[in-house]
């Protein structure tokens, strides 16, 4: 690491989905309001929902929008190894922004100690000219199992020699145990590193849990730093995780159907769909038929094309996705989705399937894929077919072509991309986050619905929440005790 001393502080979860990642949002955004040049950084992300970096790389979505929050540009160094599942027992590893290899989790578990010097060099990077670092763990701080090759959490605190505030969701149940227990079970070098912590998406009345606040200390010295309310807006930010994916029903207005995939990807995409007053997401989950009365079907994202293409099929929502179709609908694929929506898709290298795997596509857009050469990572801007302004992202390996790429849906950075049926009504692209520019948006909403218009601004919208959302924390969380347990340390 660099010999210039670094300012920051460690969030680490009693468990996973307890809110570390909006915290670390919240807390930079009010620092920054402070006047304070802040920075996020996390070791270690297990994500498929990620982000491309100006710097040509990618981090997972929590990591860009921490960023947001700061103020400044996503940095392939804020979130140095992604992990990015492609089965349940493997997964992609990215490191630095790139590629390194595809392992499974012994294999990964073995790789992980030789990341730490790219870890401890991205987090100096990033520390580089900042106030303050604010750190954020992965899982839960007491996974004593994966220790000995931790990156992650208490590995790096004490690598880096951060002090650690734990942060503990009382929504889920049993909030005294997760804390008293992570601290009974960790070593107590690394119990030195706790200097706090802080109870998060609270309902009710918080004068009854004063007494816990006296159990917690008596049993861990440990002092509460804060007892944060439930944040109700949350839900207008985009969640890291699809376990966090909601279906947002909206009585009367339009319908948009979502298959949701085993290796769903990027699925943030859809939340300026979600945050519009009159649309419900619906994400189908296996075993139910996709919704007859939906306006909309869009095939999303996916880690693994062929593999989730079979499942698509297995789920007969490829009849599904046929019947819309003779009802008039419309189906629009974004990335794996417009690969699928072809009429092959092959892996000849075996990039994300087994070498040489093919598969016949949905044959909706005469187009072929094939999964070759280097991973896409961009940024893009552009206008669709009807000249409405676009802007995104475009992360993929497989290389499109056929005679429906002469109508192409999207022309970005003077190039076309994707594709149009010649009736119109399946289309296809790479572009990822386009459902956040406002006027493709509202035009392809009012195509569905006619005379339906909208006001919403949604990237203004997300930097509104963010706001409250460190209104929010300024109100509940001892941010002058933050800054005094984050001392100057060396780097």
């Amino acid at each position: 690491m660099a010999n210039k001393p670094i300012r920051a502080l460690m969030f680490q979860g009693t468990g996973s989905d307890v809110g570390k990642s909006l915290l670390v949002a919240g807390i930079a955004r009010a620092l920054v309001r402070r006047g304070l040049k802040v920075r996020p950084f996390k070791p270690q992300n297990m994500s498929n929902n990620a982000a491309v970096t100006a710097d040509g790389g990618e981090i997972g979505r929590a990591q860009a929008l921490q960023a947001r929050a700061c103020g400044v540009a996503p940095s392939r160094h804020m979130n140095p190894v992604l992990l990015k599942p492609q089965s349940d027992v493997g997964s992609q590893v990215v490191v630095q922004g790139q590629v390194l290899t595809n392992a499974g989790a012994r294999d990964y578990y073995k790789l992980k100690p030789s990341l730490m010097p790219k870890v401890l060099e991205s987090f100096a990077q990033v520390a580089e000219g900042a106030d303050m670092v604010l750190v954020e763990g992965a899982g839960s701080a007491a996974e004593v199992n994966l220790r000995a090759a931790d990156i992650a959490n208490m590995g790096f605190a004490e690598a880096a020699d951060l002090p650690v505030i734990l942060v503990a969701d009382i929504d889920r149940g049993g909030v005294i145990a997760s804390i008293v227990g992570t601290w009974n079970i960790l070593p107590p070098s690394e119990r030195a590193r706790l200097k706090g912590y802080v109870i998060n998406k609270f309902r009710g009345d918080p004068s009854l849990f004063t007494p816990a606040l006296d159990i917690i200390a008596r049993h861990t010295g440990l002092t509460c730093l804060g007892v944060i309310p439930w944040f109700a807006q949350a839900s207008l930010l985009p969640p890291e995780d699809s376990a966090s994916l909601r279906n947002k029903n909206k009585a009367g207005g339009i319908k948009v159907a979502i298959p949701r995939l085993p290796r769903l990807a990027n699925f943030d995409d859809f939340d300026p769909l979600s945050a519009e007053d009159d649309v419900s997401v619906d994400f189908v989950e296996a075993g139910r038929a996709l919704p007859g009365d939906a306006d909309l079907v869009i095939l999303p994202g996916s880690k693994a094309t062929i593999p989730d293409l079979e499942f698509l099929k297995s789920q007969g929502w490829d009849i599904d996705i046929a019947a819309h179709l003779r009802r008039g609908g419309m189906v629009l694929g974004i990335c794996a989705g417009y690969q699928m929506l072809g009429r092959s898709v092959a892996d000849p290298l075996g990039v994300e399937s087994p070498a040489g795997s093919v598969i016949a596509g949905l044959g909706l857009l005469a187009v072929d894929t094939v999964m070759a050469g280097d991973k896409v990572l961009r940024s893009a801007s552009g206008t669709d077919s009807a000249g409405h302004d676009v802007q995104g992202y475009e992360m993929h390996m497989g290389r499109s072509q056929g005679d429906d790429c002469a109508r192409p849906f999207l022309m970005l950075d003077s190039r076309p991309d994707g594709a149009i049926s010649a009736d119109g009504r399946v289309m296809g692209c790479y572009l990822h986050g386009l459902f956040a520019s406002d006027s493709f948006r509202s035009a392809l909403l009012a195509g569905l619905r006619q005379g339906r218009q909208s006001d919403l601004a949604y990237e203004s919208q997300v930097d509104r929440v963010l706001d409250e959302l460190a209104r929010h924390l300024e109100s509940h969380v001892d941010m002058d005790a933050l800054l005094r347990l984050a001392p100057t340390t060396p780097g």
